[in-house]
């Protein structure tokens, strides 16, 4: 990767950090389920009027928009809500990464090797750890509604992969339409209309412009520069090279929250992320015959390799399922491709 491109990774991973302390401005002021409706809905209307639809069925397309959009969005603002710190919710949202791997093994029903059985063991143990110690010291339900919106993202990388579009950014936009409808009516029934029309009509004043800078921050940096700069990367490198920069995302979003709201990371709770990230990272690392074979170097026949190849597994599949983790924000398909994922 040329240095050039190596700081579009990192200004990526600051766009998508950044973005979980703006998620929690804009939710000072704007309830989360309307928050959702309302953020997508921004996105929508210029992707009808300007975007072509990518090539895929209508339901595949609104498989990804209900776990993109609905889910992983609706828990994770349900949860920040509700008192999850923005910067543990950038470390708990890396649950992402294995539950896109059980899905996809139940779904796509892919093989999973020894390798990632260990990575997404040591992961759930450090998700358990966070979820033990914030019990303790907190409420439980905003880890709990964190780890749901997880495995939304999760859900919502798998269909991604399924519906196999050809442009991912186009599918990042388009999925953008799936959600605005559902969850409008959602939030008129729970948030209910005389606290929405409250919150619109105080949009516009000097108080709620952080959260509005917020709002835009969200759809404009998050979404459409930083998975329009992150699918520009994936199309030029292999996912295997673009996809670790993703696990920086919980750095910046720890710091950023610890700059913006003065949240002062837990030494339990920052530590079990270390670990959950570092899960990741070895779950997300191809067999080494694998790695030698694409290396241009003989193959090594380590069991994990000879054990894919024989199922049909290839060590591009299970590293797009990685990348699509990356997407820690707004919708996207974590492809990621990563195509991603306040988030």
């Amino acid at each position: 990767m040329s240095p050039r491109d190596r700081l579009l990774a990192l200004v990526v991973v600051v766009c998508w950090g950044v973005n979980f302390p703006m998620t929690a401005l804009a939710l000072d002021h704007f309830p989360p389920i309307f928050l959702v409706a309302l953020r997508f809905a921004l996105l929508a209307v210029p992707t009808l009027l300007f975007v072509p639809r990518p090539a895929i069925p209508w339901s595949r397309l609104l498989m990804v928009g209900v776990g993109l959009g609905i889910l992983q969005f609706g828990f994770l603002y349900l949860g920040m809500a509700a008192g999850m710190p923005s910067g543990l919710a950038s470390l708990v949202l890396q649950a992402s990464a294995p539950a896109t791997v059980v899905i996809a093994a139940i779904w796509l029903r892919e093989r999973i090797t020894r390798r990632q059985a260990i990575g997404i063991g040591v992961a759930v143990l450090a998700l358990a750890v966070i979820a033990a110690h914030r019990s303790q010291v907190a409420a439980l339900l905003p880890v709990v509604l964190t780890l749901c919106a997880a495995v939304g993202w999760g859900l919502g990388n798998v269909a991604v992969r399924r519906a196999a579009a050809p442009d991912p950014l186009r599918l990042t936009l388009w999925m953008s339409v799936v959600p605005p409808v559902p969850m409008l009516a959602l939030s008129l029934v729970v948030e209910g209309p005389e606290r929405i029309g409250d919150r619109l009509a105080g949009a516009f004043t000097v108080a709620a412009l952080p959260s509005v800078i917020g709002l835009l921050y969200v759809v404009l940096v998050a979404t459409v520069l930083g998975y329009g700069l992150w699918t520009r990367l994936l199309a030029a490198y292999p996912s295997s090279t673009v996809a670790p920069f993703s696990m920086l995302v919980p750095v910046v979003g720890v710091a950023a929250s610890w700059v913006a709201f003065d949240e002062v990371p837990d030494l339990v709770e920052v530590c079990a992320g270390v670990v959950v990230v570092a899960g990741v990272l070895f779950a997300s690392r191809p067999p080494r015959g694998v790695r030698a074979a694409a290396a241009g170097a003989p193959a090594v026949d380590s069991e994990e390799a000879l054990a894919a190849e024989a199922d049909g597994v290839l060590a591009a599949d299970a590293e797009e399922v990685v990348a699509a983790t990356a997407v820690p924000v707004p919708s996207a398909p974590s492809a990621p491709g990563a195509p991603p994922p306040a988030r």
